[in-house]
């Protein structure tokens, strides 16, 4: 398994690469380009009206653009779920019309982080190390579901935090 990328959940911007957003940006201009230069010289016919044809080429530019920007988040974003990179940027290529990135978002696996304690990599929706039993997230003691360390009694079943035996990490947060 490769290791996770140190990521955290607030700096999503910087999963799309520059070199994405130099790729995305190239392709605007260039699908503009053709739809106002190049195009236009090619039919023999009167053009469609002006609206229509301002709707239509940005449309097919801001699209093709936001194609390049998928496939750099994807390239950014599979690492941290112990994806295969190129596997699912193939896929997001060989499959058309977005296709293989809605494949991708269904398919992903839950991200991938280190333990605090002994650095295993574990499921970011893991109560406990399977490595070590360290505490990772705060859960009821009788239905083991997860709870804010701040709550006095399970959401879930009524149970009352205060009798379980929580990390001092916690019992702080608790306080």
């Amino acid at each position: 398994m490769p290791n996770p990328e140190s990521i955290s959940m607030h700096d999503d911007e910087r999963l799309i690469p520059l070199w994405s957003i130099v790729l995305a940006s190239a392709a605007f201009v260039l699908v503009e380009y053709y739809f106002w230069i190049v195009g236009p010289t090619q039919h023999h016919h009167a053009p469609p009206p002006l609206g229509f044809r301002i709707y239509f080429n940005l449309s097919w530019g801001v699209m093709t653009s936001l194609y390049f920007l998928m496939v750099g988040y994807i390239s950014k974003d599979a690492p941290r779920r112990g994806m295969t990179t190129r596997f699912w940027m193939l896929i997001c290529f060989v499959i058309p019309a977005g296709i293989g990135a809605v494949l991708y978002f269904l398919l992903r696996a839950p991200e991938i982080s280190a333990c605090p304690a002994c650095g295993s990599s574990i499921q970011g929706e893991f109560h406990y190390c399977p490595q070590c039993c360290y505490q990772l997230t705060a859960s009821c003691g009788h239905c083991f579901r997860t709870v804010r360390a701040t709550d006095q009694f399970c959401t879930r079943c009524g149970h009352e935090l205060a009798s379980d035996h929580r990390p001092a990490r916690l019992r702080v947060l608790g306080e």
